[in-house]
């Protein structure tokens, strides 16, 4: 399956990880509440990996949607690939997308996602601009 992505959008990150035999559901294909927690686990290895740590007395990312869409069944063993694109750059907010695949099967999209984040000031629980050092990244 070929993803259509936004035109604007910037790789920052790849991510692999192993699928579990726990992932799977009755089924024996990985449950779809774990796609989003893959999606997770690479955004939070991206924003520790850019050195955006959480401070609940400060400033920081939030996600307000998240979506995914299932186009193969991932299934044990094997290792999940996640790629993360941003895109959309405004005052307070960015987009994420991903990608979830198999190492063992390469150029196939297994899901797609993505979720807006915007820049919190978390004490107020307001919007806050986003910082420079950050929007440099997205650029």
């Amino acid at each position: 399956m070929k993803l259509e992505l936004p035109e604007r959008k910037k790789q920052v990150h790849t991510l692999s990880m192993p699928i579990r035999w726990g992932d799977m559901d009755a089924l024996g294909h990985v449950n779809n509440t774990i796609y989003f927690r893959y999606l997770e686990v690479a955004r939070l290895d991206w924003f520790a990996a850019i050195g955006c740590q959480v401070n609940p007395r400060g400033e920081g990312p939030l996600i307000v949607n998240a979506f995914c869409n299932f186009h193969k069944q991932l299934e044990y063993p094997g290792d999940a690939v996640v790629r993360m694109y941003v895109s959309d750059a405004g005052r307070t907010s960015f987009e994420t997308w991903a990608t979830i695949g198999r190492a063992d099967d390469p150029g196939v999209v297994y899901a797609s996602g993505g979720a807006t984040t915007v820049w919190v000031d978390l004490p107020r629980q307001k919007s806050a601009p986003l910082p420079e050092w950050l929007r440099a990244l997205l650029g």
